[in-house]
């Protein structure tokens, strides 16, 4: 297992984040994952990063300062951690997070002390958020298991046995394995990738129309010069690099003011700690204007109520339901994974990437592009097996795209 996780440092350093010559890398990890942490600290630095920061958490802490903590307290923002975040981005500066998420653990926290804190963060550090979405710099996203979140997982096997499996499962989709090379397999996928967005670049789609069984009926707006992209994505300064690992998707940029109709939910939502389950959200020109959950229904009320932007959509990706993760038949509760098996669309900002010149826009001109600005970027699943997906061109040309949950063109 040491050599299988050595081949992930090696992956995540090389192909996700990608570092450069004379970098400087943050890695943001949990306490947990010490020993990881120096595998990736050592093949950065192999790799010719000029100095590598790391930043430890620990969800248990983390709740205890919301168990603990004042509402004020927790909102506020010192000085030093935005000028920290500054400092870093004055420099050739790059990312990497190892997502290690806890399902559930601050269900029994006040939600308001959880929207409060993440709203006033968000704030705070916009110019951290606007740098990353727009690929100033690189930044990637890998996960390692922590025994609380393969719990809820694989809740019938011993804590051990469940870290095993859910490692296992987590190698399995970012195509590690004992005997092959996993750059060169992520070389073909990011290929892959590519032509599939070429297609629908092709296309030139001016909405999309989705439609299946558990009642979604939601036709989504495309902005004018949108791309569609996934994969490897390439930084401000011409480095490519993996944002997110594992990936299947290719995604765009909605119309902010263009989407209508009811999107039902597939998978849960872990939101701050907190699972939204069983949820829609009914969309008029562009806005939620109503919505429910069966489980969690005030944290998605939270979650819509940040800002005006976190009603409305700023990214719509197309997955196969045939497709690896999907086809391990296991829910992830974590949305690095659970968004690769499925389509799933984001509250909350858009990626100013998929327009065209976007990376170069001001503020205004994004907003004149259509494309939706927010504090948040929150995705949620709503692909299916049964899943229709009909393209709708500037002809006004209907193209099938999705039949039977997957890819037709």
């Amino acid at each position: 297992m040491q050599d299988l996780l050595k081949k992930y440092a090696r992956l995540a350093i090389r192909t996700g984040i990608n570092v450069q010559k004379g970098q400087v890398l943050l890695i943001n990890v949990k306490a947990e994952h010490y020993e990881f942490a120096r595998m990736l600290t050592e093949e950065a630095y192999e790799a010719g990063a000029k100095r590598v920061i790391v930043k430890f958490s620990d969800d248990i802490i983390g709740k205890y300062h919301y168990e603990y903590q004042s509402i004020e307290t927790l909102t506020e923002v010192p000085q030093w951690l935005v000028d920290e975040y500054d400092s870093y981005m004055s420099e050739d500066f790059c990312r990497l997070s190892v997502y290690a998420p806890s399902p559930g653990l601050l269900s029994d926290v006040d939600g308001n002390k959880i929207a409060a804190q993440a709203k006033a963060q968000g704030e705070a550090l916009k110019r951290l958020r606007e740098f990353t979405m727009a690929n100033r710099g690189q930044w990637s996203l890998v996960s390692l298991p922590t025994q609380e979140w393969a719990q809820v997982v694989f809740p019938e096997l011993s804590p051990e046995e469940g870290v095993s499996k859910l490692l296992e499962s987590i190698l399995y989709t970012v195509r590690i394995d004992e005997d092959t090379d996993p750059v060169d397999l992520w070389n073909k996928h990011n290929a892959t990738l590519a032509h599939q967005n070429k297609v629908l670049n092709d296309y030139n789609f001016k909405s999309l129309h989705f439609t299946n069984g558990l009642g979604t009926d939601i036709v989504v707006g495309l902005v004018k010069d949108h791309i569609w992209a996934g994969g490897q994505e390439t930084s401000e300064k011409g480095y490519v690099f993996n944002p997110n690992m594992p990936t299947e998707e290719s995604f765009t940029m909605p119309d902010r003011d263009r989407v209508d109709g009811r999107v039902y939910s597939t998978k849960p939502l872990n939101y701050n700690g907190k699972l939204i389950d069983a949820f829609w959200l009914e969309f008029k020109d562009g806005k939620v204007v109503d919505f429910d959950a069966k489980k969690e229904k005030e944290t998605l009320e939270h979650l819509l109520n940040t800002d005006e932007g976190s009603r409305h959509l700023g990214e719509i990706a197309l997955i196969s339901h045939d497709s690896p993760i999907s086809n391990l038949n296991i829910l992830f509760y974590n949305t690095l994974f659970d968004e690769n098996a499925s389509c799933h669309m984001a509250l909350g900002a858009s990626y100013p990437m998929n327009v065209k010149n976007g990376t170069t826009m001001t503020r205004d001109q994004l907003n004149d592009a259509h494309a939706n600005d927010s504090i948040n970027h929150e995705d949620f699943m709503f692909g299916s097996e049964d899943m229709k997906i009909v393209g709708i061109t500037y002809n006004d040309e209907e193209v099938l795209i999705f039949e039977n949950g997957s890819f037709i063109i």
